[in-house]
């Protein structure tokens, strides 16, 4: 999405708390880069999650003085810059801050502290929540990812919003004739992606499935996953459009924001088994690019699994429903809305 907004507006200079070239790839060399004071910290790139008390400090460092309109991409922080009255700040919501409103309990449980730091993070997570309410108010417009951020906006900011679809990259991937015999997954291994359910279901059903991505729940996934399940950890674009193509279904169990994942799928003309919730609702047609289960349970997912029928989707369906979300189509989205 950065990328795209950078060719949209290649002259803007990008703000960001911290920034890793190597994390990154290099794709934004050649960038007006401007880092926080946090790019200091020692360690601060690789366990930046380790500095969240410092962040709001950050982000409300930054000059903005000279610009007449700032665009902030938030999923945590940035929604907290400050701007001049006359500066038109105009906030892409990735979504409201998830550990510290609906997710908050699991936030602190996932990242494994001991105990004793576990029982001092509330007071802190209360802290954050107040000042990340009190920031929202700063935003003059929100854009939403998907109606599903677009509620969750209104809930936890009180705020209406504009909803943009994400970019996605549409002609990274190809439909390819030949159709292997097992299931994908890609993305992220974090416990809220829900590769665990998957795996139990695949151990019982037997079927092939492979999967993409690395994580710090890699290693737990692995002890529990049988011989029928490869991982095949960080592969290359041409590599990943290639186990898209040739794949059954995607399966997509946890509830996204917005998902680029089943889209990419679908660019490659593959349907998607997905549960019934978050960003994949929107983007999913029943019946005719994919199918839904209902409940994040072993029983609902095997019941999906055991009807999907893959003669019943048509790979072009599949590709042009990706279409709708293609970078052309988010470019227009965003010069109209800033036009308006």
């Amino acid at each position: 999405m950065l990328q795209v907004l950078c060719s949209i507006f290649p002259n803007a200079p990008i703000y960001t708390l911290m920034y890793d070239r190597d994390a990154t790839g290099g794709i934004f060399d050649g960038k007006e880069i401007r880092t926080s004071f946090l790019q200091k910290f020692p360690f601060a790139k690789k366990h930046h999650y380790a500095f969240p008390l410092f962040m709001p400090m950050a982000i409300e460092q930054f000059d903005f003085s000279e610009f007449d309109v700032v665009l902030s991409i938030s999923a945590s922080f940035a929604k907290g810059i400050i701007t001049k009255p006359s500066t038109r700040h105009i906030c892409y919501c990735l979504t409201p801050t998830r550990f510290l409103w609906d997710n908050s309990q699991k936030f602190v449980d996932s990242f494994g502290y001991p105990s004793i730091i576990k029982k001092l993070i509330p007071p802190f997570i209360t802290y954050l929540r107040i000042w990340d309410r009190e920031a929202a108010f700063r935003v003059d417009e929100f854009w939403s990812i998907s109606n599903f951020v677009k509620e969750r906006v209104k809930k936890y900011y009180n705020a209406d919003s504009r909803v943009i679809y994400p970019p996605v990259n549409v002609a990274k991937f190809h439909i390819s004739d030949k159709q292997g015999d097992y299931y994908l997954m890609v993305g992220r291994l974090v416990s809220y992606k829900r590769f665990d359910l998957a795996i139990k279901v695949f151990n019982k059903l037997g079927h092939k499935l492979i999967i993409v991505g690395v994580g710090p729940e890699m290693k737990r996934l692995k002890r529990i996953a049988e011989n029928n399940i490869k991982f095949l950890g960080l592969i290359f674009d041409e590599e990943l459009a290639k186990q898209y193509a040739g794949c059954r279904a995607l399966i997509f169990p946890q509830e996204e924001d917005f998902g680029i994942v089943p889209l990419e799928a679908m660019a490659s003309g593959r349907p998607v088994i997905a549960f019934n919730g978050g960003g994949a609702s929107e983007t999913i047609i029943p019946g005719k690019t994919g199918i839904f289960f209902n409940e994040q349970s072993e029983e609902s997912l095997t019941e999906a699994i055991r009807s999907f029928n893959i003669d019943k989707f048509s790979p072009r369906d599949c590709r042009l429903q990706a279409e709708k979300f293609d970078i052309s189509r988010f470019k227009e989205a965003i010069a109209s809305a800033i036009k308006r």
